[in-house]
């Protein structure tokens, strides 16, 4: 049984990607089975297990909005700004972190190609950080 066979239009969600929103459709014969729209704007497909249709996910990032608890996230703000030369040496090193819509930091690999130009385009270098040491991590 997945965890949204039980879902209906207007049931409130909460994805680590984009925040709080709220089931808009449910297909029944389609690999994405809900269409989720969102606070921040954005409308996204998600399968029946919370996956969704944007970035580069394997596992469930859509729930419940009373099924999650966000104490062990990561919504800590930004410590430095990187350069844009930074931020380049690090994607290559593959230690590179971006802060999705949501305010949760992921690898950059995640995300949309898309989503990660545009920041760059409009220079909001804010919005990326070095991967923390596991030692950072545990402070």
């Amino acid at each position: 049984m997945a965890y949204f066979d039980n879902a209906k239009v207007g049931d409130r969600v909460y994805g680590l990607v984009f925040g709080g929103g709220e089931i808009e459709q449910i297909f029944e014969n389609s690999h994405y089975k809900l269409m989720v729209s969102f606070k921040n704007g954005y409308e996204v497909p998600y399968t029946e297990d919370g996956i969704p249709g944007w970035g580069n996910f394997k596992k469930q990032t859509l729930y419940y909005k009373n099924d999650i608890d966000l104490t062990d996230v990561d919504f800590s703000p930004v410590s430095k700004v990187l350069s844009i030369k930074k931020i380049i040496k690090l994607k290559e090193k593959d230690k590179l972190q971006v802060r999705l819509p949501s305010g949760v930091w992921k690898k950059v690999k995640k995300a949309e190609e898309s989503y990660i130009e545009d920041l760059l385009e409009r220079e909001k270098y804010h919005m990326f950080r070095k991967k923390p040491e596991k030692k950072e991590l545990e402070k």
